[in-house]
């Protein structure tokens, strides 16, 4: 497995790669220097279970607010960099604990040892970072267009330019909206590379399509052994990217605790308001650190059944349903007790 053999890089208390967990990692959408706001954010990316936060740091400003931010934060601050290396002086200065930058658009090669001197110093790892949207000219000229190929070539060329420079506590990612493309690219520098990956799909999309796409991409990618961390980039709160990438590593066996709810899709038997419930047995359960699975079953058919499977779960009758632990029933409850009947057993799951 790839993943396994991949070198440690440590960003402020988390390490990744070698045998560590594949960590989660967002990115915030206030301005920076907005510290207040910026704060807030990371406290509930951090509830949450972001493990990785990234803040864009387009100004100066930007960069000196990372101080006070990362004063009050407990999770690693990474700062992502484009086409000032003053910027990414200034964020390694101020506290980033890695940072994010594209050495082709930093500058020349004096301003790119400028950034590498800086994080050399500090041991501060830099995340050299690829996507197809800016893969240069040269590179779509000789393989005829976008592509996989091009991505890695470009990555590669990108990590030797810092080596050259006597640095190597780094990370890669190559990143394309096209889901088909960013699983070849993956596929094609996990055998060429010792250092961790940090995997996504980059723009992919609303929180529908872009959960949808982004689980397909980084299932077929985590399942190769491939991965260190992995960021779902979502249009919208955050906050959504880090509870489905949440439920990705739990999908994959890659990330134990948390509870996984399973519900049936509804049918014409259906008696309850099954659509609603299991909405709100979904939001329910994010408050509670147990590794268990819940079942939310809408009718008497396959629910007794199938919530028998889950460590405990709800099946729906008419008006009203059953309460199932274990295996076991334990009571019936009316339609409009199951959701708090639900959490009462929750919440008292271990006594």
């Amino acid at each position: 497995m790839y993943r396994s053999k991949t070198k440690e890089v440590q960003i402020g208390n988390v390490k990744i790669g070698a045998e560590n967990p594949v960590a989660i990692q967002s990115m915030t959408n206030t301005k920076t220097e907005d510290v207040a706001a910026t704060i807030a954010q990371i406290h509930q990316l951090e509830h949450a279970g972001c493990e990785i936060i990234r803040c864009a740091v387009p100004t100066m400003e930007a960069a000196r607010a990372l101080q006070e931010i990362k004063k009050n934060i407990s999770i690693p601050l990474v700062a992502d960099i484009h086409f000032d290396y003053r910027l990414a002086i200034a964020a390694v200065e101020n506290g980033a604990d890695k940072i994010r930058i594209n050495p082709g658009n930093i500058g020349n090669r004096e301003r790119v040892q400028a950034v590498v001197d800086c994080c050399k110093e500090r041991k501060i790892p830099i995340r050299v970072g690829v996507n197809s949207g800016s893969l240069e000219k040269e590179l779509v000229e000789k393989y005829g267009g976008v592509t996989a190929e091009g991505l890695v070539e470009s990555a590669r060329n990108q990590v030797l330019f810092i080596e050259e420079m006597g640095y190597d506590n780094l990370v890669i990612s190559i990143k394309s909206a096209d889901v088909l493309m960013c699983i070849r690219a993956h596929e094609l520098i996990a055998g060429k590379t010792p250092y961790p990956l940090h995997v996504g799909i980059t723009e992919s999309g609303s929180v529908y399509s872009g959960s949808v796409k982004s689980a397909l991409g980084l299932g077929a990618i985590l399942y190769m052994g491939i991965g260190d961390t992995i960021r779902i980039s979502l249009t919208g709160d955050p906050v959504q990217e880090v509870h489905a990438a949440k439920l990705v590593l739990q999908t994959m066996e890659l990330r134990k605790g948390g509870i996984r709810v399973v519900s049936c899709p509804t049918c014409g038997r259906t008696q309850i308001d099954l659509i609603a419930l299991a909405g709100r047995v979904e939001e329910m359960v994010k408050d509670f650190d147990l590794d268990i699975k819940v079942a939310v079953m809408g009718c008497a058919v396959n629910g007794p059944g199938e919530a028998k499977e889950a460590d405990i779960g709800i099946a729906g009758g008419i008006g009203e349903g059953l309460l199932i632990k274990k295996g076991q029933i334990v009571k019936k409850v009316p339609e409009d007790q199951l959701l708090e009947a639900l959490r009462q057993e929750l919440t008292h799951w271990n006594d």
